[in-house]
């Protein structure tokens, strides 16, 4: 039977018009896999966004399917697309053995990072059979050589196929003898900050331009507080502009022991500089890519703050109670996979709006030239820029 991939959807995550639940590369992927014949208990399917390589395989009797999405919104997706369509016959792993032990049938849908693809394809040359295939595929506009060349460094045989409806597959094959440790996660330190990434996250174990303003800003550079005095917001889009730091918070408006949240936490680093700088807090931070979890967890444990620190993976924070934040550390993404789309800023500020106490601080750092203030305004409360940079601007909103 024709599989409906028109019907699948994107919820929880961002759906426009511009946006669908599948691609020409994820019905190359499901025609490839039907043409092998593997058994279902044999096949891992990474990176498959909302549901199309596994339910498609699903609908066509092929059980036992083992299945890793990064994306937490990618991991609710599937579960509902599966319900809608009466579907079963796979589970959810994450990157490790369990997915990919005794696999001799990878599908991949290439990710942008050649980080990540490095630490996928050691993953499946370590764990899974040593007869494993690796089909990987992607559209056309957004592959490059250097992809297979790092396949190459996992598999002997590195096979470009080609392209068909703008979609391209790469077949890895001969799985290299692996090293005696995993290439990821990998740590760096910033003035005394030691950051931990694995190859999915956000800007690896760099911090990232964004992240080190907003640190500045809130004086948590370096681990060291200053304690400036906030100037109150003031009300409308229209109020005026202040290129001036604010400090890290209003104390009028903070408990002796302020709920913090890092709202798209990345690899953790404003949760830990919090942390360190405050002691007495308690902060939780949340991302919705596994691979950014993972690493966080980790530079929380390397910065000896995990009994005050709390790492979610979750879809814009939707595990934290209502009103129950003081303060939201926010640097918010502006792509959806390889869409520049605002969209995902949205929801972020609109789970900020939630989660903030009437009276907390939303900390927001952006891109200039994308002007959320007057969002920032509608969506949450009173917001006021407090630093400005040629490319990145720094505001200050009151939970109304």
């Amino acid at each position: 039977m024709d599989f409906p991939y028109s019907g699948l959807r994107r919820w929880p995550d961002v759906e426009a018009d511009n946006l669908q639940a599948y691609d020409a590369t994820d019905l190359l992927l499901v025609e490839r896999a039907l043409s092998l014949g593997i058994d279902g208990r044999e096949i891992a399917v990474i990176g498959d966004e909302f549901g199309a390589i596994t339910l498609a395989l699903a609908a066509s009797g092929v059980d036992g399917i083992r299945v890793h999405q990064d994306l937490a919104t990618g991991r609710r997706a599937l579960a509902r697309n599966a319900d809608e369509l009466g579907l079963v016959g796979f589970s959810s792993h994450e990157l490790d053995a369990s997915l990919l032990d005794g696999a001799r049938l990878v599908l991949l849908q290439l990710p942008k990072s050649l980080a990540e693809l490095e630490e996928i394809a050691d993953a499946v040359a370590r764990w899974a059979e040593p007869d494993v295939l690796l089909v990987a595929g992607g559209r056309v506009k957004h592959m490059t050589i250097a992809q297979n060349e790092v396949l190459g460094r996992s598999f002997a045989e590195v096979q470009a196929e080609r392209a068909v409806r703008k979609s391209r597959l790469v077949v890895a094959s001969e799985s290299r003898p692996v090293p005696s440790e995993p290439p990821f996660p990998v740590t760096a330190r910033h003035d005394g900050l030691a950051l931990v990434a694995h190859g999915g996250a956000f800007a690896g174990a760099r911090l990232d331009i964004g992240t080190r303003v907003l640190l500045e800003v809130l004086g948590l550079a370096g681990s060291q507080l200053r304690k400036n005095t906030s100037a109150s917001a003031e009300s409308g889009p229209n109020a005026p502009e202040s290129a001036r730091s604010s400090g890290v918070v209003n104390d009028e408006h903070v408990s002796p022991a302020p709920g913090v949240v890092d709202l798209g936490c990345g690899t953790g680093a404003l949760a830990v500089s919090y942390a360190l700088a405050h002691p007495e807090s308690r902060v939780i931070a949340t991302d919705r890519s596994a691979a950014a979890v993972a690493s966080a967890r980790a530079t929380v444990a390397a910065n000896g703050v995990a009994d005050r620190v709390t790492v979610l993976h979750d879809d814009a924070g939707s595990a934290i109670a209502d009103a129950s934040a003081d303060v939201v550390l926010l640097n918010p993404p502006f792509h959806l996979g390889s869409s520049v789309h605002t969209g995902a800023a949205t929801r972020l500020f609109e789970a900020a709006a939630r989660i903030l106490r009437p009276g907390g601080e939303l900390f927001t750092v952006y891109n200039s030239s994308l002007g959320y203030r007057a969002e920032l305004t509608r969506l949450v409360g009173a917001t006021e820029q407090v630093h400005r940079t040629p490319k990145f601007t720094v505001t200050r909103s009151v939970r109304r």
